[in-house]
């Protein structure tokens, strides 16, 4: 496929799952905000849980929510679904795009583990569904009765998960499928839980049924779990940029962890906070603390050493020549591998004034988390990334 068509295609395809993810994310925030802010006043009528005041734009807005439902339904309602479902179709059709169509430069690591193409996108989709049906199943068994049981459960899956996924392909692309596997469980909860039954709950009130609060009770729960998600799943979609939080195996699951705890506790705190029941500071402390712990692991994780500092020198020609050679020729001004129309990220490689320049990117990418080459796809041995390091640590 022309090298133009995949760029515009991945541009395309990442500018709508970004901005389906805003909507969907700011409707989940908002409505968990909302339910955290309802009050109790003697003005509402029987049945109303509670009624919040808002003000926005210049506007007031009253916001009032049912415990189950209200005796009759007005002639308009609002459902709030398709940004989930177009988050989910677009990270999907992202996911094939880049991933699985571009297996050899971003999926498969044969270091880790050399499989066919097909094979791993196989595992990949088969690691969705099973992330869902497995959570699913936890959700409807007896633990649902109990909040911290089966979130203990749920979290160490996910971690189990990750570390599949890391001996099965390259670290980005294990970071980045465990990140898919929660927000397909985001978009399943929306999709086969809670518009379901809030579905069933209008069928009975338009029948002149009493709605079942259980229906409700569950949706909610759902969307709870999707409230304490959403922040490690953005770091899990953005963290292949970033490779020293997936450069190598054993630290993935580590990493998954401890942004999954940094990230529920971010939202512990939103969430208690805007119910007016306390600040719990220490949860930013300890989200913190949680983050900082990712970051060290990140350092002493780092397979690349600085080099040998007796060794110093500038560019010299067999640097130049291991970088030419294993580099270039996608970062050049018209890059030859297949299917990259311009040098990623306008880094150029082609000459020894660009080598110097871009020092500090070879050494944390070529170096200390070996990520480039992509999958060491021009087959860069550990001797030429020793040369690059001595002269990397002579500069």
């Amino acid at each position: 496929m022309d090298p133009y068509l995949w760029e515009w295609g991945s541009a395309v395809l990442r500018w709508l799952h970004i901005v389906a993810g805003m909507a969907w994310i700011g409707a989940s925030f908002f409505f968990m905000h909302l339910d955290a802010l309802l009050r109790r006043r003697p003005d509402l009528p029987e049945g109303v849980l509670g009624s919040s005041w808002q003000v926005h734009g210049g506007g007031f807005y009253e916001m009032r929510k049912w415990t189950v439902a209200p005796p009759a339904l007005p002639p308009e309602l609002v459902w709030h679904k398709w940004q989930a479902y177009w988050t989910w179709i677009s990270g999907v059709l992202l996911l094939a795009w880049i991933y699985y169509a571009q297996a050899e430069l971003y999926l498969i690591d044969p270091a880790v583990l050399d499989i066919s193409p097909p094979l791993a996108a196989a595992i990949g989709i088969a690691g969705l569904v099973l992330g869902w049906v497995v959570y699913d199943a936890l959700c409807r068994s007896r633990l649902k009765e109990n909040d911290a049981a089966l979130l203990a459960l749920l979290f160490l899956f996910v971690v189990a998960l990750s570390g599949v996924f890391a001996n099965v392909f390259s670290g980005r692309a294990a970071m980045l499928h465990t990140g898919a596997v929660l927000g397909t469980v985001m978009t399943g909860n929306v999709f086969f839980v809670i518009i379901p039954n809030q579905r069933l709950i209008v069928a009975a009130l338009t029948s002149g049924r009493a709605p079942d609060p259980a229906l409700g009770k569950a949706g909610k729960q759902r969307s709870t779990h999707n409230n304490y998600i959403t922040l490690p799943v953005v770091f899990m979609m953005i963290a292949n940029h970033y490779p020293l939080a997936w450069s190598r195996p054993w630290l993935i699951p580590a990493m998954v962890a401890l942004v999954l705890v940094a990230g529920a506790l971010v939202r512990v705190f939103y969430n208690l906070h805007h119910a007016g029941r306390g600040s719990p500071w220490w949860a930013w402390g300890a989200a913190g603390a949680a983050m900082a712990a990712a970051i060290w692991l990140s350092v002493i994780a780092a397979p690349g050493a600085n080099g040998d500092s007796r060794q110093r020198a500038q560019v010299s020609p067999e640097v130049a020549e291991i970088l030419l050679a294993r580099c270039a020729m996608c970062h050049m001004a018209e890059p030859v591998w297949a299917g990259i129309a311009v040098a990623p990220k306008a880094v150029l490689l082609d000459s020894e004034a660009a080598i110097a320049r871009q020092a500090e990117a070879i050494r944390l990418h070529a170096v200390l988390t070996r990520s480039m080459p992509p999958n060491n796809l021009t087959g860069m041995t550990e001797g030429e990334r020793h040369v690059v390091a001595a002269w990397l640590a002579g500069r």
